[in-house]
């Protein structure tokens, strides 16, 4: 295992920071994102030694940015599977589906990528004790992560999480504060408390984006270093479309892809929909979005911090932004349950929903390469059987 990891950098005001320095935020109240040598990386792709044989997404460990191996706190996340969605995709008009599915994670979700790289960086880095605003899935995550790394965790989430996200925190031993409200309100519980510990918040440090980054990494090298035409990624606070632009750009700049790259497109429910009505309106602001409601709770983000970096993004890459009505959650679950055996989580459900929704309004055509992020298992939400 080797790192080329060389330093942290703002991308707005491109001020530096060395790489085993504790970092947030930019001075400038920009996200941070690391950087690698990346001719060095091309290098080692060029001799054959890129991936490594491990079968979890720390088999790109030169484009990871622990250092020694002994701060790796694996659970083996990552290296889940692209499921070939043949009937599912006929049903809605297309040539070609895949769904890759995050469910199969060790805490059952894609937050595995990002809370292990992060748990493991900042513990190399000297972090003793966590923090974490979450609506589900990243709390369960981070306890499971901390516990393995045997570190102090504690988690603030909505009072009206799911109880099996709760237990979940529980299980690990987590310290728990529930909070009337949604994630932001959550967020500013944990800082009036103002603890001693690092703050995971999403995008508020710089690691979260390097473990969900690994995703573009595996579609590519699952579809023998092709990418598809189209991703759809559900999304709340961006950690994943943004890591998934960081992920294709660095496999270009190593030469393993040319620069054909993915349109990516944003999904939200109607009830909570700030990164879809930014996308409207041609902004780069994300402006709040007020008493926003959704039984995706993923995506129940009122204004994610990484605005700027989620917009880039999409218009980059040539995608977008859809909205899903609340109501097609279930229907969009037990389409993918009874067409492929796929249990989609909401989030997932709702990606569903918007790719129904760019295929009906011409944004994707029917011999398009189409993959659909399904970000987790339904499995802690608690939700009954829909009907048939």
């Amino acid at each position: 295992m080797l790192s080329y990891l060389t330093h942290i950098e703002c991308p707005r005001c491109s001020r530096k920071f060395t790489h085993n320095q504790k970092v947030s935020v930019c001075l400038c109240g920009s996200p941070l994102l690391a950087r690698y040598d990346l001719n060095s990386v091309r290098e080692v792709v060029d001799a054959g030694e890129f991936p490594s044989n491990v079968n979890s997404m720390w088999r790109y460990s030169q484009l990871l940015p622990v250092k020694s191996p002994s701060y790796v706190f694996s659970l083996g996340e990552g290296w889940t599977p692209l499921i070939m969605a043949r009937r599912l995709g006929k049903h809605l008009g297309l040539k070609l589906l895949r769904i890759k599915d995050e469910g199969r994670n060790p805490t059952l979700s894609f937050k595995d990528r990002g809370l292990c790289v992060a748990v493991s960086k900042h513990v190399e880095s000297g972090s003793t004790s966590f923090a974490i605003p979450s609506a589900g899935n990243a709390a369960v995550s981070m306890s499971a992560y901390c516990a393995t790394a045997g570190t102090d965790v504690h988690v603030f989430m909505p009072a009206d999480t799911p109880l099996g996200f709760i237990e979940g925190c529980k299980f690990y031993g987590a310290n728990i504060t529930l909070v009337e409200g949604n994630i932001a309100d959550a967020a500013r519980m944990m800082k009036a408390q103002n603890g001693s510990w690092t703050d995971l918040s999403t995008t508020k440090e710089p690691y979260r984006v390097e473990g969900k980054k690994t995703m573009a990494f595996e579609i590519a090298e699952q579809l023998n270093w092709k990418v598809p035409d189209v991703i759809i990624c559900p999304t709340g606070g961006g950690t994943s479309i943004i890591g998934l632009w960081k992920g294709f750009n660095e496999l270009e700049a190593i030469g393993l892809i040319d620069d054909k790259k993915p349109r990516l497109y944003a999904a939200q429910s109607e009830g909570c929909a700030p990164v879809v009505r930014a996308y409207e309106k041609d902004t780069d602001t994300i402006e709040p979005w007020l008493n926003g409601q959704t039984r995706a709770y993923g995506l129940r983000v009122p204004r994610p911090f990484a605005d700027r970096l989620i917009m880039i993004a999409m218009r980059k890459s040539h995608g977008g932004a859809v909205g899903v009505a609340e109501s097609e959650i279930d229907s969009c679950r037990l389409l993918a349950a009874r067409m492929e055996g796929i249990d989609l989580c909401p989030e997932g459900a709702v990606g569903l929903g918007g790719l129904r929704n760019l295929i009906e309004s011409g944004q994707i055509d029917y011999n398009e390469d189409v993959l659909l992020l399904n970000t987790g298992s339904s499995c802690r939400y608690g939700f009954p059987l829909v009907d048939a």
